[in-house]
């Protein structure tokens, strides 16, 4: 497993902006995608967006597209969100995923897809 480590959360306004970044940390290791997910307490975890490295592929989840940018370092194995025009219900912990197995035909909107998580960063958005 990859060890992750999100930064740059907090509180914001609505309307307002927010970048996580996501760093990788311990022993030399390949990543063939890296994204976020966030969850509110009591729901499920559910898909924001990933970038995959061969062809710099990006996906997003409707409720973020034309809002949120993922961007990333693949030598680095460094990914970030730009979180622009926040709303209320953006508010969740949002937590860094990385797939280091690689492989065809995957689905990077299921969680089962990632082998390595960070221990998420809470984002507030206030009304």
């Amino acid at each position: 497993q990859v060890q992750l480590v999100e930064s740059g959360g907090g509180l914001v306004q609505a309307g307002g902006s927010l970048r996580l970044s996501c760093a990788s940390s311990g022993r030399a290791f390949s990543t063939y995608a890296m994204g976020w997910f966030r969850q509110v307490p009591g729901q499920e975890r559910e898909f924001v967006a990933t970038i995959r490295w061969i062809g710099r592929t990006l996906y997003y989840a409707d409720s973020v597209k034309g809002r949120f940018t993922v961007s990333g370092d693949n030598p680095k194995n460094t990914v970030y969100l730009q979180m622009s025009t926040l709303k209320p219900e953006d508010t969740a912990v949002y937590y860094c995923a990385a797939d280091a197995q690689g492989g065809y035909a995957k689905n990077y909107r299921r969680e089962g897809t990632y082998d390595s998580w960070g221990q998420g960063i809470q984002v507030t958005v206030s009304s």
